[in-house]
């Protein structure tokens, strides 16, 4: 869940064809550069060993998409410094993550050792790879999901479903949040001025932010809800549920564009909820 620039110096920012490849260099470099500054922000809200599913501050705990999670074996794509992982295998889980940054997973190591998991855990598995090659067998997990990883982020998302698909065992679960198709539209700015339509929802071109070498530095991809369904369906998932979390009272914390403003009046998130069916 990103809101904007840390470590890196951006020049400007706007809508901008870029290719698969540059966007994963882009962001890879921005997890990287951003890690550190990233968790001092926002590591109280998402907690050391806790799983939110987006700023609104859904917790699995309430909404159990996952279903049970005891002894299963779960796969976190885009895992970040690994939050949900470390919470899930508290659940019982076996959990193993992946994120293309190392920087990333720095900080689940550094959780690691300053918030140690219970003696009866075992600790997460966590692999530096790209989410549109994950590096293990087909058929290796009963649970996939991300917490807003890889897939805002990747151009070509129907790899990376392709790749879940192919690494979840039949009959399994893939959950996933992401940014709500209708927050392309508005400005990413928590008050007055971010309700006020300024951009097309069918425009699909990329937001991407340069710096001062003209290189670009992020990447982010807007897909419609009727482009989610295609992919989904397309990689074979069926669809078990939609979710649009409404923003919660007691939440008073603004994240970049995301707001208790906003989120009075629009969603800010998606949740897709499926189910790889049986051969």
């Amino acid at each position: 869940m990103s809101d904007g620039s840390y470590s890196t110096e951006v020049i400007s920012g706007g809508y901008l064809p870029i290719d698969e490849e540059a966007s994963v260099r882009a962001n890879r470099s921005y997890w990287d550069n951003s890690a550190e500054e990233y968790l001092a922000e926002h590591g109280s809200f998402l907690g050391a060993s806790d799983f939110m599913w987006c700023p609104e501050g859904i917790h699995e705990s309430d909404v159990h998409l996952l279903g049970t999670v005891a002894r299963k074996q779960i796969l976190e794509v885009g895992c970040g410094a690994g939050q949900c992982s470390r919470w899930l295998a508290e659940e019982g889980a076996i959990a193993t993550g992946i994120d293309l940054s190392a920087g990333m997973l720095e900080q689940a190591s550094r959780l690691q050792r300053e918030n140690p998991l219970s003696p009866d855990a075992t600790p997460p598995t966590f692999v530096r790879a790209d989410a549109r090659s994950l590096p293990f067998a087909s058929n290796s997990f009963d649970i996939a999901f991300s917490a807003y990883g890889a897939l805002p982020f990747v151009k070509d998302a129907e790899v990376v479903l392709a790749e879940v698909a192919r690494v979840v065992r039949p009959g399994g679960k893939w959950v996933f949040s992401t940014t709500h198709p209708m927050r392309w539209m508005f400005p990413d700015v928590p008050g007055e001025s971010g309700l006020t339509v300024e951009y097309s929802y069918f425009d699909r071109t990329p937001y991407v932010e340069i710096d001062a070498d003209g290189q670009p530095v992020y990447a982010e991809h807007h897909r419609t809800m009727g482009d989610w369904v295609s992919l989904l369906v397309g990689a074979g998932f069926t669809i078990d549920s939609v979710t649009e979390p409404e923003w919660p009272e007691t939440n008073t914390t603004a994240w970049g564009g995301w707001s208790p403003l906003r989120g009075a009046l629009m969603p800010g998130t998606v949740i897709f909820a499926t189910t790889l069916p049986d051969a």
